[in-house]
């Protein structure tokens, strides 16, 4: 008889782990399989956290290079060691990724090696990367199989010169000249990296601006800074190819003169990963593309299976998918759960920072909501000015009748740590009034948001 559990996860990414932990501390027996030796999926493995380790080392070394001199410090002789670079980010995915089996291990969450392949609502086979399949019942299924980079007409990715963020987080040596296809989130951090440890980085967007979706005032003012730093935006730009040749890649451009460079890196955002799950089979209804629909319980079209994280709809955001990994542990166990998708914080982790949660400037506009705006600068700021990082600002949108806060933007110093503030204020349904009348602490960074509330009535104190 085959082995049966409470819950049965597929995927071992940031929605899954956490899906089959909670379950398993609110008593239910779980199970989650993964494919992969590793836990922890992409974010952990090849995305979120090696590239937050490369992003540190890079800028350490650059404002090493560049940045000291305005506090009084002077260093000679400054390099950086491309082998321990990498070496740290490894050693800290493998610390990270033991932690979360580990926590397995502590809260009686069964590892099932595999990939998995759903044959009824209740049955899931597993095959093995060697052995015979296995299958597995379950009172309920959650698919928690996150998403892979998207692919792009004319680009032959070959897993070396041509690849995408996977390949970047392991350069061998640094690019002489790298050209980025998107200027998104990936593209812009990856870009970063290399661009602080001496490449050349091209950027080419088939859009209009950078970083799509995000607010169009903020983005306008961080491509400003970043083409200060040598980072180059072609917009508009429609790659029709890009091949390698001897020497290195070229990549072509509709309308423009070819590039020719070291490596592109292919950075055109992510795709739900849903194939060979046996959906179709199953009746689980998906979109057009290829992501499972779920209700607000995060239940699929098929009674038992439930669907969480990049392969359902809405923002591929590795705290989103947490989030609903907790909210179905908790449904699954008491019948009851809740995300607040007007809450959820996106985080851009260049220099300077650019951090948002809520409705852009933009969707207000088009949505013909009426509203507030209160803007602060960092330049105006204290322990800004003492981190010798002034550029950027605050920027805090609230409902001009109620005064709820209703979306923060902000660029500047550590604003992926400041975006919690206002994440929480709204999610307590907060208002600009009771940000700026709540005591800060002087002199910190956060003393910008106070201001940027004060300035939501036009009232700011320093500025």
């Amino acid at each position: 008889m085959p082995e049966s559990f409470d819950l049965l996860v597929i995927g071992g990414g940031p929605g899954g782990y956490v899906a089959a932990i909670r379950a398993a501390q609110l008593g239910l027996r779980t199970a989650c399989v993964e494919e992969d030796e590793l836990l922890g999926g992409t974010c952990l493995r090849v995305g979120c956290i090696p590239s937050k380790a490369l992003l540190e080392s890079s800028e350490v070394y650059h404002r090493t290079l560049h940045g000291l001199q305005v506090f009084g410090v002077q260093a000679r002789e400054v390099g950086f060691d491309l082998a321990a670079i990498h070496k740290r980010k490894n050693a800290i995915v493998r610390q990270l990724t033991r932690g979360i089996a580990g926590l397995f291990e502590k809260n009686g969450v069964q590892r099932v090696r595999g990939t998995a392949r759903l044959l009824a609502p209740d049955r899931v086979a597993v095959r093995p990367g060697e052995g015979e399949e296995m299958v597995y019942t379950a009172r309920h299924v959650a698919i928690a199989t996150g998403s892979v980079p998207a692919t792009l007409p004319g680009v032959e990715v070959d897993g070396d010169r041509i690849g995408t963020s996977t390949q970047a987080l392991a350069y061998p040596e640094v690019p002489g000249r790298l050209v980025v296809i998107g200027a998104g989130v990936i593209g812009l951090e990856l870009g970063t990296v290399w661009s602080r440890l001496g490449s050349k980085v091209v950027f080419l967007e088939y859009a209009d601006r950078i970083l799509p979706g995000m607010d169009s005032e903020i983005c306008s003012k961080a491509r400003r800074l970043y083409e200060r730093q040598g980072l180059e935006f072609h917009l508009g730009a429609r790659v029709t190819s890009a091949r390698t040749v001897e020497g290195g890649c070229l990549v072509e451009v509709q309308g423009a003169p070819a590039l020719e460079c070291d490596r592109v890196l292919l950075a055109t955002g992510r795709r739900a990963r849903t194939e060979g799950l046996g959906l179709e089979e199953l009746g689980v209804r998906t979109d057009e593309r290829g992501r499972i629909l779920v209700d607000q319980n995060l239940a699929t079209s098929v009674p038992g299976v439930f669907a969480l994280g990049d392969c359902t709809p809405g923002p591929m955001l590795a705290h989103k998918a947490s989030e609903e990994g907790m909210a179905l542990a908790e449904f699954l166990s008491r019948g009851h759960c809740h995300v607040n998708y007007e809450a959820i914080p996106g985080i851009v982790y260049t220099d300077p920072e650019l951090a948002s949660v809520g409705r852009t400037e933009d969707e207000l506009k088009e949505q013909g909501v009426a509203y507030r705006k209160g803007e602060f600068p960092f330049s105006a700021n204290g322990r800004a000015k003492a981190l010798a990082s002034t550029d950027g600002l605050v920027k805090l949108l609230a409902d001009q009748e109620t005064d709820r806060l209703l979306g923060a933007h902000i660029l500047g110093p550590r604003a992926g740590d400041l975006i919690a503030e206002v994440t929480v204020a709204m999610e307590f349904g907060a208002t600009s009034e009771d940000l700026a009348r709540s005591c800060h602490a002087h002199p910190t960074l956060s003393e910008a948001l106070k201001e940027a509330a004060l300035a939501v009535t036009g009232s700011p104190v320093h500025f």
